[in-house]
């Protein structure tokens, strides 16, 4: 029923490709949109104008509601602004059949993370989702308590309390995060909802394929790859990793190649030769305050070495020659020990903040423990993710260590040398090599096998 009204509606402004689309529930993916026809990749799949678009300037346009929320001090944020016009339309009782066909198509509940209960979110405790989630759950609590006040209670005849609870306005956010689609255009950042373009679900497998046209106003989907009757046709949010797929959409790709862990380095303001520091990281390309993402194809960046290499310069090496270029190489034997060990000491602290290791975890998935698709299975791959790419990071960090100090006593040292046989590990001099031989000979062996 409410599919119909929602067809009609868009087809009688304009929207063109419904005609060969149709919603249907997908075993794996839940609601999507199958074609009735063959498509090929890059074939205009579907166009929406933008009169049918949930933006800011619609909401704005609205005669009954744009007055009032532009009185609003201050003034109400994007993703405030498409929250309000949503609950404001899905309050009515008549003028809007066509967005309110829409909204009532809309799930009445989400999977993002902040709709998770404190037990399921423990599950991922550690990771950076669990923190951001914390985060945000607090600051909807902030946020609805500042529309209430400055605006709910003051017009009440258009917000009716008990459809514009701090529950309706956490759904109103979550439909936004999982609808919403973002473009950059000239001089500003565009987000929109598409009514029924926002029924299709993400697949990496996919090219890029929806755009907005400012000059025609309408927003396309273009077919990813070549369709045959009765696929489901997919968007490409992006390269998302599994953090942020949970957090805005509701969902996890288990062993997403695109996950990632965001290192945060700061460096205090009365840490030694700070001013210094701070003009060589600058000149380097790099903030004093930096968050560097690892991932699994590069879990350790060289940018995060040049970072750590300045933050530990001595007084002697700040002046030298590889500082100055940006600390791309080792600047010392000392400096260079020092980041690393500090470095694996940051990545063991991170794991044993994680709540449930990554064994046990993929122990839980295996038996499940965590059934397939319900939050604790996802809180649960966002955890795997990030442990994996730590524990990647810590590996690495090792093997550079074992290349800058002696084998043997530990000693860092721009003399030691390699063994001339595997060349993993270095030693200072050869009673040291003499002495760590039969501790390293079995990995020698190894890795000379290898």
């Amino acid at each position: 029923m409410e599919t119909t009204k929602l067809r009609e509606w868009l087809e009688n402004g304009g929207a063109e490709g419904l005609s060969w689309l149709q919603l249907e529930d997908f075993p794996d993916t839940g609601r999507g949109v199958k074609t009735l026809r063959p498509l090929k990749s890059g074939d205009i799949v579907l166009t929406i104008p933008g009169s049918f678009l949930w933006t800011v300037d619609a909401a704005f346009d609205d005669p009954i509601l744009g007055p009032i929320i532009s009185s609003v001090k201050p003034p109400l944020s994007v993703e405030d602004t498409l929250a309000v016009f949503l609950l404001f339309i899905k309050s009515r009782i008549e003028r809007y059949e066509g967005r309110q066909a829409h909204v009532k198509l809309l799930p009445t509940s989400y999977t993002t993370s902040v709709c998770f209960t404190d037990e399921e979110l423990e599950i991922c405790s550690g990771s950076s989702l669990y923190h951001i989630t914390k985060q945000l759950k607090q600051q909807i609590r902030d946020d609805y308590l500042q529309l209430l006040n400055n605006l709910f209670s003051k017009h009440p005849d258009l917000f009716p309390l008990e459809k514009f609870t701090q529950n309706d306005y956490m759904w109103a956010l979550c439909a936004i995060w999982s609808r919403g689609m973002d473009f950059q255009l000239p001089g500003k950042q565009f987000r929109c909802i598409a009514p029924f373009a926002d029924m299709l679900n993400h697949s990496p497998d996919v090219q890029l394929c929806h755009t907005y046209n400012p000059q025609s106003d309408s927003l396309q989907i273009l077919a990813g790859k070549d369709y045959t009757i009765g696929e489901q046709v997919f968007i490409n949010y992006g390269s998302v990793p599994n953090n942020r797929l949970l957090r805005l959409y509701g969902f996890v790709l288990p062993n997403n190649p695109y996950d990632t862990y965001d290192l945060v380095l700061t460096t205090h303001p009365l840490a030694p030769l700070y001013a210094q520091k701070v003009t060589l990281l600058e000149s380097a390309g790099l903030q004093v305050n930096a968050t560097f993402p690892l991932t699994l194809s590069d879990p350790l960046p060289l940018d995060v070495l040049r970072y750590l290499r300045i933050q530990r310069l001595s007084s002697s090496e700040i002046s030298t020659v590889e500082a100055k270029r940006g600390a791309r190489n080792i600047v010392s034997a000392r400096n260079e020990a020092e980041i690393l060990k500090a470095l694996i000491e940051a990545c063991e602290s991170l794991l044993d903040g994680f709540s449930v290791p990554l064994e046990k975890l993929e122990a839980n998935i295996a038996s499940s423990v965590y059934q397939k698709s319900d939050n604790k299975w996802a809180a649960a791959h966002v955890s795997i993710g990030e442990q994996k790419i730590i524990k990647m990071t810590l590996q690495k960090t090792r093997e550079l260590l074992a290349l800058v100090i002696c084998a043997q006593c530990g000693k860092a040292n721009e003399n030691n040398k390699r063994c001339g046989r595997c060349r993993r590990v270095v030693y200072c001099g050869t009673d040291c090599q003499k002495s760590n031989y039969k501790e390293h000979k079995v990995i020698c062996r190894t890795y000379t096998a290898d």
